[in-house]
């Protein structure tokens, strides 16, 4: 595959799963929202659904790693890192893209929710925005050691998975079973181990739409909490490494 497909597919596929996962998050938390307090299993679910959306429509292109752990796991495995920085960039991209159209469709809502009289008269703070949350990750307790641990033990399960039972036959993406395999993994992923912290499990998933946030006009949205942000970078970057090497150790023949 070439560049210009893995930077295209990249980002039309990080796009997606951010549109339909942060999607789901924006139905389940803003007011005037049909699906509004459908609760922790729509929000697992709904990610997973991106997952595999996105994995099916970009992984002829890319691959579809949409995700720069997913990517660096890979690459550690097969020692290939000369279309890292592509897919990177695409990652990004395509993260912050799906943000922003989040933010369109969900526009009204955004509005109402921000505007509610009980928004309205909390001072902004640099802290979690009231809907940060849509966007990006947070602990729900705030203990660094932990919050850190989360995100890597979520993230070297993710990675383990698309390196046993996800790869195609170049080892390079996921094929069609795969796509499936690990949507069901993040699924699994959130239901187990997504209370502590939202399991970002994603670097480009936290860090674009983080800094979406910061940049869109929403009244009264506060902070982007980027005392934290470092946490959902790192930690899934760190369980990507741990994860290929256990591959090497136990499985690579």
């Amino acid at each position: 595959m070439s560049s210009s497909d893995i930077f295209i597919g990249e980002t039309i596929g990080t796009a997606v799963l951010i549109l339909l996962g942060g999607g789901v998050v924006a139905a389940v938390v803003l007011k005037r929202s049909k699906a509004r307090d459908a609760g922790w299993l729509a929000i697992t679910f709904g990610w997973g659904f991106a997952v595999m959306t996105a994995v099916y429509m970009t992984g002829a292109l890319s691959g579809a790693h949409l995700n720069p752990a997913v990517t660096v796991g890979i690459a550690l495995k097969d020692g290939a890192w000369g279309d890292v920085p592509v897919y990177f960039a695409g990652q990004l991209i395509g993260a912050m893209i799906g943000a922003v159209l989040v933010w369109v469709a969900y526009y009204g809502q955004f509005q109402a929710h921000l505007r509610d009289p009980e928004a309205a008269a909390k001072p902004a703070v640099e802290g979690p925005g009231p809907v940060l949350g849509v966007f990006a990750t947070g602990p729900e307790i705030r203990n660094v050691w932990q919050n850190l641990a989360t995100e890597i033990i979520g993230t070297f399960v993710l990675v383990l998975a698309v390196l046993t039972q996800g790869l195609n036959d170049d080892g390079k993406g996921l094929n069609v079973l795969g796509g499936l395999i690990v949507a069901l993994v993040v699924v699994g992923i959130g239901l187990s181990l997504g209370g502590p912290t939202g399991y970002a499990i994603n670097p480009a998933r936290d860090l674009g739409p983080r800094i979406v946030h910061a940049l869109l006009p929403l009244p009264n949205k506060g902070g982007s909490d980027w005392g934290y942000a470092w946490i959902p970078v790192v930690g899934p970057l760190v369980g990507a490494a741990a994860a290929a090497g256990i591959y090497s150790l136990a499985f690579a023949g």
